[in-house]
């Protein structure tokens, strides 16, 4: 299970890198790279004003940034659909 961290500020991102975004349904999205431990994350901003992060395993990155609830609670991502 992948829990949550809650970012303080902008300040914590110096250094990362933004690889991907999205926004929509009153979310945002950001996947986000640190050069210096090569680790990935996912922090996702919400309507309301709060906010998350979680690490992922860079194989795991694109599956947590399409579905980061699904991901951070631990519910296996599938893709495509059942026969």
């Amino acid at each position: 299970m992948v829990t949550p961290v809650r970012i303080e500020s902008a300040t914590t991102w110096i250094g990362r890198r933004e690889l991907d975004y999205r926004a929509g349904d009153g979310i945002e999205v950001r996947l986000l790279w640190n050069p210096k431990t090569n680790g990935v994350s996912v922090w996702v901003a919400e309507r309301e004003g709060s906010t998350f992060e979680f690490e992922v395993p860079p194989g795991d990155a694109l599956e947590a940034f399409h579905h980061p609830y699904a991901y951070a609670a631990g519910i296996p991502v599938s893709i495509g659909f059942a026969a």
